[in-house]
């Protein structure tokens, strides 16, 4: 009868041969009826898909279009102005990135820049950090920085290593809407930072915005290098084939068309209507059957490889925003989500491989392996081992020690690390987000937990303007006295929390034992 894993293995595993990828799923092991009963659904995720690509209404909580698969496809685009618009900014994106390189458009007191700082929060962040960890030459034409928070000492600690190159560094402003907290911050306070130095941050700036936002009013008002657009029709969690990504990217002087077309090549894999042959949806199937069709399992991505270390917390939030919904398409409360964790084999095996062999078999592994070793020859270590050799079986016998203890897995494995293989990597896992959202009912395309969170952020920081306003009079106020005043009694422990912060950061003082916080009058200093 021969080796009836093996036999599995071969039955299961995906091979595109234009990419050199394969996709393993032999090691989750859903049976052939559930393939069977999944079908239909399969079916009418492929068709919703289709209707996506061709201009549907796909995001009908916001009565959006989901547009990121006609980036890197333009043709597909419902309309010839949306066709237009596509290749034009990636044209304007290159033509851009050269001018910078050659000098051409520079800084004003620096022959070139020699910098970039890229100021996103989400997907305008976590696309161009992951390309950037994976795909940045080892001497960039200009070196990328992050600022991806409202931290002050992050952002001390930023313009420290950026030190004296703050008059060679250029910035691009993310922020579909100009508003968002995190985004605006870093804007205003690296404008800080210039004008303290004497510079001109227009002439540094550019901003990745939508058309008519107030962070484009901002630019044009103030004459900023340029400004690149960011679709409503792409969310932030897809916007890495977009100007939000192929901007830094380019600058970096990584080759953002082999992206695309590594993408282009998974988007027509991936539109292939059936399971079998269709990478995607294999993903979509074992998502599927690992949560029982509801989440019930995390998902822990470990990529064997440095340069892709990032790619975990990348698929986190595509994931993870993607599907964590409360309710389906018919308004029915169903919690769905799957939750994303890792970093990167081995150095993590040491860290969690523990549990996942012997702990709580509440997870599956999605294994990344890469082929290729390096661009150079390494040494033998002892006979016949090099350094990539060591890898390779940290990687093979953790996936097989996991099994032997009934813990599931599926592999991921690339030729290789380059620009055509990332970009093929986003395409795949978007499109498996998409088709799993199809079989479970769900809106993958809006968030509005995240807009909760914006709101709820907004009312803390209306608390606090309150608490300042009351006790700029001088006198001296318990807590509760500050919430029963300014008519919040129930939120004195909110309240509390904000006036601690602010005492920490010199701009509250307290008298009292901080041990009993009844008792604590807080007043300004």
């Amino acid at each position: 009868m021969g080796n009836p894993l093996w036999q599995r293995y071969c039955d299961w595993l995906y091979y595109h041969a234009g990419l050199g990828l394969y996709l393993d799923v032999s090691r989750i092991p859903f049976p052939d009826s559930l393939v069977a009963t999944l079908t239909p659904a399969f079916a009418k995720a492929f068709a919703e898909m289709a209707a996506l690509e061709a201009g549907a209404i796909a995001n009908p909580d916001e009565n959006r279009m989901v547009g990121h698969y006609w980036l890197r496809a333009p043709e597909l685009a419902p309309s010839i102005d949306l066709q237009r618009a596509i290749a034009e900014t990636l044209e304007r994106i290159e033509r851009f990135a050269a001018q910078v390189h050659a000098g051409s458009i520079r800084p004003p007191a620096a022959s070139r820049f020699t910098e970039a700082l890229n100021i996103g929060i989400g997907g305008s962040a976590l696309g161009p950090q992951f390309v950037d960890q994976a795909l940045a030459p080892d001497n960039p034409p200009l070196h990328l920085h992050f600022l991806d928070n409202t931290d002050p000492d992050g952002i001390d600690r930023l313009l420290a290593r950026l030190g004296d190159k703050l008059d060679r560094t250029l910035v691009i402003n993310t922020s579909k809407s100009g508003g968002t907290p995190e985004a605006a911050n870093g804007t205003a306070e690296i404008r800080h930072a210039f004008q303290q130095r004497g510079l001109d941050f227009a002439k540094h700036a550019v901003a990745v915005t939508g058309a008519g936002s107030r962070l484009a009013q901002q630019a044009l008002a103030e004459g900023w290098l340029d400004i690149f657009p960011m679709e409503d029709w792409v969310g932030g969690r897809t916007s890495e084939m977009s100007a939000v990504g192929l901007l830094p990217a380019a600058l970096q002087g990584i080759a953002i068309r082999e992206m695309l077309a590594g993408a282009q090549t998974m988007d027509r894999a991936t539109r292939v209507p059936t399971i079998r042959q269709n990478p995607a949806a294999l993903l979509a199937l074992c998502w599927y059957f690992e949560g029982n069709g509801r989440g019930e399992k995390d998902m822990v991505v470990l990529p064997y490889k440095d340069r892709l270390a990032l790619l975990s917390r990348y698929l986190q939030q595509l994931v993870m925003e993607s599907l964590g919904k409360e309710k389906d398409l018919a308004g029915n409360v169903v919690h769905q989500g799957i939750a994303v964790y890792g970093n990167k084999g081995s150095t993590d095996q040491h860290a969690y491989v523990q549990q996942l062999r012997e702990g709580v078999p509440n997870f599956f592994v999605t294994f990344i392996e890469v082929l290729q070793d390096a661009h150079q020859p390494h040494p033998e270590l002892s006979p016949n081992m090099t350094a990539g050799d060591y890898l390779n079986g940290f990687l093979w016998g953790t996936r097989q020690a996991l099994y032997d203890n009934d813990r599931h897995s599926l592999t991921l494995t690339l030729p290789d690390v380059t620009p055509k293989t990332v970009g093929a990597t986003i395409a795949l896992f978007e499109r498996a987000v998409g088709f799993y959202a199809s079989l479970v009912g769900i809106n993958a395309y809006h968030q509005p937990g995240v807009e909760a969170g914006k709101q709820a952020a907004a009312a803390i920081l209306h608390l606090q303007a309150a608490l300042l306003n009351l006790l700029a009079d001088g006198q001296s106020r318990t807590i509760e006295e500050v919430a029963t005043t300014i008519g919040q009694p129930a939120a004195v422990e909110t309240l509390y929390g904000i006036a601690r912060h602010l005492v920490a950061n010199g701009r509250l003082a307290v008298t009292g034992d901080l041990a009993q916080p009844r008792d604590l009058r807080f007043h300004c200093p």
